[in-house]
């Protein structure tokens, strides 16, 4: 098998449609556009969701829930993952160095996932019920984010 010998399989590529080219063709005159109306002029288009006038599907449902725009940005870490860490002293940025959350989150939160068999001292990042009773039963610690930045105010 050569580079130059490679061929799409049979069937799969279609010639495209030559319209406007005679009645023999089944596509002439108006080329497949109908009669009049905004879709058969050219440069004629509707805007996406355009109901002719009518309010839209998107305008008469009502407006329903909460999106997060930061949900995504906020990074979970299971405890089997912290047992690979090199130091015991883990913050945000540790973790990002380690590539264990992605360089843009804004924030981390331990669960409790996998085993974790030494001692670990959690800075800025949270930590479920469970993850904190593990790590304190180790002798770690958890220094809550948010009681930090209440403190640091």
């Amino acid at each position: 098998m050569e580079l130059n010998n490679l061929k799409p399989a049979a069937g799969a590529k279609h010639s495209s449609k030559r319209v406007g080219r005679g009645i023999g063709s089944g596509l002439g005159k108006t080329a497949g556009r109908g009669h009049k109306g905004q879709k058969s002029r050219a440069g004629g288009f509707h805007k996406v969701g355009f109901e002719g006038g009518q309010m839209p599907l998107q305008r008469r449902l009502p407006k329903r829930g909460f999106v997060s725009l930061t949900a995504h940005r906020n990074a979970e870490v299971r405890l089997s993952e912290l047992n690979k860490l090199p130091i015991g002293e883990v913050n945000l940025l540790v973790l990002k160095q380690a590539g264990i959350i992605p360089d843009t989150s804004l924030s981390a939160k331990v669960i409790l996932s996998g085993v974790l068999n030494r001692k670990i001292s959690l800075r800025g990042v949270g930590a479920t019920k469970g993850a904190k009773t593990a790590i304190e039963l180790l002798g770690g610690s958890v220094v809550d984010p948010v009681a930090d930045n209440v403190a640091a105010s």
